[in-house]
């Protein structure tokens, strides 16, 4: 499986207005298109940072559907009172969810980065050590960790019932966090919190 986001720095005026228009006009572009598995958008309401994402069941029907997005982002760009946007592209290799995520589900997300061997590092160690740390906290819904072999990066995404729980888990996860960047031999790029505007991302569990 393997997935493209997108983040934008929208208007934090024009949120609301954003993620309706990537839920109705956006997101039923994208999943018709061949491979498409599903879409999320997620958004910090605060600093208009949005990261939407569009996984895919193979690499070649995320690569063929390149030129095909790229209408729907520029319109999502501008639905979102921005210019630009900056994609990245991963191969999903973990994805777990304990239960559905209720209205008003948040997420954590936090980029690593490090050498050529980091993403083979970083899948054993994050199925036997931070997985099992993370099922543990209060409220928590899923986790997926998302790879870049060439750019040796890492995104890994943990997502909570509400915003109470996301912000109790804070301390707990940066411990967790900091153990394992240090076992991946990785560096921490950025820790993030966003609100889970819509979820319909069809993975399987891959654990």
């Amino acid at each position: 499986m393997f997935a493209r986001t997108t983040t934008i720095q929208g208007d934090r005026a024009k949120i609301q207005d954003g993620i309706a228009y990537v839920r109705d006009q956006v997101f039923p572009g994208v999943k018709a298109m061949d491979g498409c598995v599903g879409m999320s958008l997620l958004v910090d309401r605060e600093s208009g940072r949005c990261i939407a994402t569009t996984a895919w069941e193979s690499e070649a029907a995320m690569s063929g559907s390149a030129e095909k997005v790229r209408p729907l982002r520029d319109a999502a760009e501008q639905a979102l009172g921005s210019r630009t946007s900056d994609v990245d592209v991963w191969e999903v290799a973990v994805v777990h969810r304990d239960h559905a995520m209720p209205d008003g589900a948040c997420a954590r997300i936090t980029y690593l980065s490090g050498d050529a061997g980091l993403a083979d590092r970083a899948v054993d160690i994050y199925k036997s050590s931070v997985l099992p740390r993370l099922q543990q906290l209060d409220g928590f819904c899923s986790a997926s960790l998302m790879v870049n072999h060439e750019k040796g990066r890492l995104v890994g995404t943990v997502t909570f019932e509400n915003r109470a729980q996301l912000e109790g888990s804070r301390q707990n996860t940066a411990k967790i966090r900091e153990n394992a960047s240090k076992d991946m031999q990785a560096t921490i790029d950025d820790v993030v919190e966003m609100e889970i505007a819509f979820a319909h991302l069809h993975l399987p569990e891959l654990v």
